[in-house]
């Protein structure tokens, strides 16, 4: 896939904070030539609790690794981190990820959920953006009638992108704007439909009826629509993010999750713990303002920014 393979610093520059956190506590740690290993697993689950990966997912790294240096008594700084780098790659991929979903027979439908604040918006737009540069035809779908200057703000980015802009009227059934987006997708050979939905979460009953209906009514419209249904987090909310990433996990089909602005946070720790606890995968992650602050998420290159002198496990 695309962005991260033109311009790796950037990427890794979104995991400065993290490595500034998360990187540099795990390389203290090892500093010492060699070390009991009861005594590191003490520092180890602490580092990594202090780094937002969680209680759950930081005893089970702990776990996998005491159990791959179980013939060890002493640790040398060279082991610990490939033994490190080697357990957080069989934590992630406990659950294989699975493949963006396309649809070969009309317009690809995505829907994009998660609380307001999380850049859901923004991303939206930053999505089309990279679809464009794939050459596809793109729309995107104002379903967020709730929030005062919602769709106006979305319309706008779609007239930045000169890429229509499917809306409603303020307060409108979400369901509706949407029926209407993908009549005009299918109309007009849209290949790309980005519906952005509204970011409330005060009432867990009343998201689940109104996600129900707003599957219900894109799989009318088109074949096995949404196609990806997309959480949008903010990375700075950490182990909250997690929260959410299992409420809406719980209450809609997800096949995947955005993390915005990760260039601000060092919380990218809960990247590891969203994997472990939801077996979503990260799509993509964001990391600045502009169109083009979006990358492709891949894993190697997160170990790297993590622990930089880390040897990939094969």
């Amino acid at each position: 896939m695309g962005f991260f393979s033109k311009d790796k610093n950037k990427y890794l520059h979104g995991f400065a904070k993290t490595n500034d956190s998360l990187g540099k506590k795990l390389r203290f740690v090892t500093e010492n030539k060699k070390q009991n290993k009861e005594d590191f697993m003490e520092q180890l689950m602490v580092t990594l609790i202090e780094a937002d990966i969680g209680y759950r997912t930081s005893e089970l790294i702990c776990d996998k690794f005491f159990e791959t240096c179980q013939n060890y008594y002493y640790l040398f700084a060279k082991d610990i981190m490939n033994f490190l780098g080697q357990t957080f790659r069989e934590v992630y991929y406990e659950k294989p990820d699975t493949d963006i979903v396309y649809n070969e027979n009309g317009p690809t439908v995505i829907l994009m959920v998660g609380v307001n604040g999380s850049g859901k918006t923004s991303t939206c737009a930053k999505l089309a953006n990279l679809y464009l540069n794939e050459d596809k035809k793109v729309a995107l779908v104002a379903a967020d009638t709730f929030r005062a200057g919602a769709t106006e703000q979305l319309k706008q980015w779609a007239d930045k992108l000169n890429i229509p802009c499917i809306t409603g009227k303020e307060n409108e059934d979400p369901s509706s704007v949407l029926v209407k987006g993908c009549r005009y997708a299918k109309e007009n050979d849209i290949d790309i439909l980005i519906c952005d939905t509204a970011g409330r979460l005060q009432n867990k009953i009343n998201l689940m009826s109104e996600l129900e209906k707003m599957n219900r009514v894109l799989a009318k419209e088109i074949e096995g629509a949404p196609h990806n249904s997309w959480l949008v987090l903010d990375a700075n909310t950490g182990q909250n993010g997690l929260s959410q990433a299992e409420l809406f996990n719980e209450i809609t089909d997800l096949n995947g999750i955005i993390l915005t602005k990760m260039d601000g946070t060092s919380k990218g720790g809960v990247i590891i713990a969203i994997k472990h606890i939801t077996g979503l995968p990260v799509r993509y992650i964001t990391v600045g303002e502009s169109l083009d602050d979006i990358q492709d998420f891949d894993f190697d290159m997160y170990l790297d920014s993590i622990i930089g002198e880390l040897k990939h496990a094969s």
